[in-house]
């Protein structure tokens, strides 16, 4: 029987291609969406086209009850608990800390923190039910590290996340149960394209690799993740960002 991965917000740009590595790897997959039926249909097939199973739930990673019944119904679905789990579901604000309103503070806080303790939780609890160890992701930024202005919701909401990570580690760890999060830089997709009309552009001037991310970016340092080649690594965050944010805000030529 094929291993279970349950993915969040599959149809995403970034979760699309999580969702199909995933597969490739030789996972069946959950993945959950919202509104997103005919996305959701074709990332069935693609999976589909890559020999392996995919079923679509709609299911909001805020909700307590639709989550349980995501997991319980993706474990029927596959007669497996999962051994793993991704945390892709993420929403932001473009707003100063000023004129942000508390409700899309708390759409935010929902989505991205509540939502990646929900289905860590369910998880976990299912791996440790069926007695087997696993490896869960979350999905953190860039501004794990930095502050980002107008960001203020998104940042907060991922630096909880990085922090989440590691008490799951440590507390998951005896049950073999791996946490990681990856931190990705600025990716080329068509929200973040909207930010700016020459986003990629922006970005690759000040990335050291001189270009910007692709979901594709994210795939490898996922596989390695789940792999028994990080046997030994929980707790940590892996970036994915081209070393822009390793770097210093340095006035000088490089």
């Amino acid at each position: 029987m094929p291993p279970l991965a349950l993915v969040t917000a599959g149809p995403s740009a970034i979760g699309h291609t999580l969702v199909t590595a995933l597969a490739g790897a030789g996972y069946d997959i959950g993945f959950t969406h919202l509104g997103a039926t005919e996305a959701a249909g074709r990332l069935v097939e693609a999976v589909g086209g890559l020999g392996r199973r995919a079923k679509a739930w709609e299911s909001d990673a805020s909700d307590a009850a639709q989550v349980a019944a995501f997991h319980a119904e993706a474990a029927d679905w596959a007669g497996a608990a999962p051994s793993v789990m991704v945390n892709n579901a993420g929403i932001q604000t473009w707003s100063s800390l000023l004129d942000l309103s508390v409700d899309r503070w708390d759409a935010v806080m929902a989505t991205n923190l509540r939502g990646t303790f929900l289905n860590t939780q369910a998880a976990a609890r299912a791996m440790i039910a069926a007695g087997q160890g696993g490896s869960i992701i979350t999905l953190g930024s860039g501004c794990n590290k930095l502050a980002f202005p107008k960001l203020v919701d998104y940042t907060a909401s991922k630096g909880g996340i990085e922090q989440f990570t590691k008490v799951a580690a440590v507390e998951l760890g005896p049950h073999a149960i791996r946490v990681n999060c990856i931190a990705p830089g600025a990716i080329a997709t068509e929200r973040t394209a909207a930010e700016a009309g020459d986003y990629s552009a922006t970005w690759a001037r000040v990335t050291p690799l001189r270009r910007v991310g692709t979901p594709q970016d994210l795939a490898g340092p996922l596989l390695f993740l789940i792999s028994d080649a990080a046997a030994f690594v929980t707790g940590q965050t892996l970036w994915v960002d081209g070393g822009v944010f390793s770097q210093a805000n340095w006035p000088y030529e490089t």
